[in-house]
């Protein structure tokens, strides 16, 4: 064994001894102590014999090791613990029953010639003395080596929102590490049942209605919610009313974070626009998505864009055999693989810096590492400069997708993801309109004469903290001092976050039959004016007052509210509650070539007459001409 796993000798012996002092020493004392109450009223007090002594001690301190209560560290003591002591003075006490009424009565009357009365008052005292021992040592030294404040550093009186399992697991926390500065004052609670209890000696006052009157009651200024990650929408109620009272809102870390059980005060973060999102999380099938990316080789192009990085995260951690990554840009490549480096997932990934318009460039990477599923990311995805620069949209987001789609037919890539948008349905912009083409092709691909590989687009909206997304834009205009600029006061979008976007993406690969357009579910649409308020005020400012948002006028190609489905799709369920099917007729693959011509005259056009020639391919695109 590795002494990283196996203490010396020695110390393994010391500690041993220490155990055996300690337990041998409680043992004679609850043994005596239950002779002293058991005949203390006959003023004559007989005393147990050395044999008996001794007996007790061999029967409880093997049980008691049998149980494992010489391996654990004597100051950690919770239930776990307790629960384990318990079992072994029981299983002690049952032993020395069975043995003094089964075995013949010369053989046992010398070690345990003692009344049953005695057994039952053993075992209590024993219990008594065991654990009490162990949790006077706990909680000294808890006392002894919790931090405390520097002398000129204040307690912040806060409030807990949540009396569940993770609240008490915090409370616990924070009332054992002081150095934080945090000092829970209250609790409250949805359910009506627990309110005048106390967890830990904290009573829970109340529910949200509470909430108001937190600062003038009892001094509250920061108020933590301990709820579970499924009560996103409790989340964003509370907060908002938490918000509106002047308290600064903290939440804890992801259900993952908090599925290892180790809930700490320095976990705690300010409540985000992530947070206040009021979407359910998507359960995935990771069984699905483990079968689909186990053990094969997977290319992801865009891997240093923010929805790439994502994907890389979530595919590196269920063990494909190579993971290539492919971008054009290397500083965001490099990003992307030492983040991955640091992961542990250096021995899985190969970076690579292609333009995936360079057709020899990227049957280079097809034809040497033979990927098995490839999952398209690379796009130019900003609509004002797309707008400006239409045949950019065309080369990257189209052609692009067109080259990798054929090589991903040529090489026999089993799966093939095409990340699309909403804003391909019925498209306003060149950005949405260039990955409509996009979506063509690859539907068009799948009708390919000899074709194995299963091609899908999957559709989703705006995602919260991408790049050129509104948030850091808004983050930025916040922390200048404002003006918040939104272009319309009635803009809707659909939002999602990076890991959830790019997990139903991954689920979506295992939904789709060849050649379907996917949607992902995105919930209500959310005015971009109620998400730069919200935004002001997690920044413990007032819209309007503090920060002025300003309406600047929709922008070239900007739509008040994006759509989920094209005229002529037909909708179809998938197995999974958030992922839809959408059928159209596809582009016959012997016009393709045509197709992909007419695509390439347009590059070299004047912008106008390249937004002209798009409608042509995208009959239902409606261009903004200046």
């Amino acid at each position: 064994m590795s002494p990283l796993t196996n203490p010396p000798p020695a110390k393994q012996l010391s500690r041993y001894v220490i155990f055996f002092l300690i337990y041998g020493l409680l043992t004679t004392a609850s043994l005596m102590l239950s002779y002293v109450i058991r005949f203390i009223g006959n003023g004559d007090i007989p005393l147990p014999s050395l044999s008996t002594i001794a007996g007790f001690i061999v029967i409880k301190l093997g049980l008691l090791w049998f149980w494992g209560q010489f391996r654990g560290v004597i100051y950690y003591f919770r239930f776990y613990e307790a629960q384990g002591m318990l079992l072994a003075l029981a299983s002690a006490t049952l032993t020395i029953y069975i043995i003094d009424i089964d075995l013949p009565r010369e053989f046992t009357f010398a070690i345990f010639d003692v009344p049953r009365s005695i057994l039952l008052a053993d075992f209590n005292l024993s219990v008594l003395l065991f654990v009490g021992l162990r949790v006077i040592i706990r909680t000294v030294r808890e006392k002894l080596k919790a931090p405390v404040l520097k002398n000129n550093a204040t307690q912040k009186k806060i409030a807990i929102y949540g009396a569940g399992k993770v609240g008490e697991q915090l409370i616990t926390d924070l009332l054992s590490r002081r150095v934080h500065g945090l000092k829970p004052v209250c609790i409250l609670d949805d359910a009506e049942i627990k309110h005048g209890l106390e967890v830990h000696g904290l009573t829970i006052i109340g529910g949200e209605k509470l909430i108001p009157k937190l600062a003038r009651q009892y001094g509250v200024t920061e108020i933590i919610l301990a709820l579970p990650s499924q009560a996103v929408r409790r989340v964003r109620e509370i907060s908002t009313i938490a918000i509106e009272s002047g308290l600064t809102v903290l939440v804890l870390p992801s259900s993952a974070d908090l599925a290892t059980g180790r809930v700490r005060a320095n976990d705690l973060r300010a409540v985000s626009v992530e947070d206040l999102l009021g979407r359910e999380p998507a359960k995935l099938d990771d069984s699905a998505i483990g079968e689909l990316i186990h053990s094969r080789t997977v290319l992801i192009t865009g891997a240093g864009g923010s929805i790439g990085q994502e994907i890389c995260r979530q595919v590196a951690r269920r063990q494909p055999q190579r993971l290539i990554i492919l971008d054009q840009c290397e500083v965001l490549l490099y990003q992307t693989e030492q983040e991955l480096i640091a992961a542990g997932a250096g021995a899985l990934i190969t970076p690579i810096i292609a333009d995936v318009t360079d057709r020899t460039r990227m049957e280079g990477v097809f034809s040497r590492f033979k990927p098995d599923l490839v999952l398209h990311a690379a796009a130019h995805k900003h609509v004002p400069m797309m707008e400006s620069q239409p045949s950019e949209a065309l080369k990257n987001n189209t052609l692009g997708t067109a080259l990798v789609a054929e090589l991903a037919s040529q090489y026999k890539v089993k799966e093939f993801v095409l990340v699309s948008t909403d804003k391909a349905i019925n498209p306003t912009n060149v950005m949405g309109a260039s990955k409509r083409l996009a979506e063509i092709i690859v539907q068009s691909q799948q009708t390919r004469p000899g074709n194995l590989t299963r091609f899908i687009a999957v559709r989703f909206g705006n995602v919260l903290g991408s790049s050129g997304s509104v948030i850091p834009m808004f983050k930025k205009q916040i922390l200048a001092g404002g003006p918040v600029t939104v272009t319309h006061p009635d803009v809707q979008r659909y939002f999602m976050t990076i890991p959830e976007a790019v997990g139903l993406v991954l689920q979506s690969a295992t939904q789709g039959r060849g050649g379907d357009i996917l949607v992902l579910e995105m919930g209500k649409p959310m005015k971009i004016v109620d998400l730069a308020r919200q935004l002001i005020e997690l920044s413990g400012l007032r819209p309007d007052i503090d920060i002025e948002i300003k309406i600047t006028g929709l922008r070239p190609g900007e739509k008040m509210i994006e759509e989920l489905q094209h005229q002529g799709e037909q909708y179809h369920k998938t197995t999974h509650d958030r992922i839809f099917r959408f059928v159209g007729p596809p582009l016959p693959y012997e016009r393709l070539a045509e197709f992909l011509e007419a695509v390439r005259e347009l590059i070299p056009q004047e912008k106008e007459r390249c937004k002209q020639g798009i409608k042509l391919l995208v009959p239902e695109y409606v261009p903004y001409l200046d």
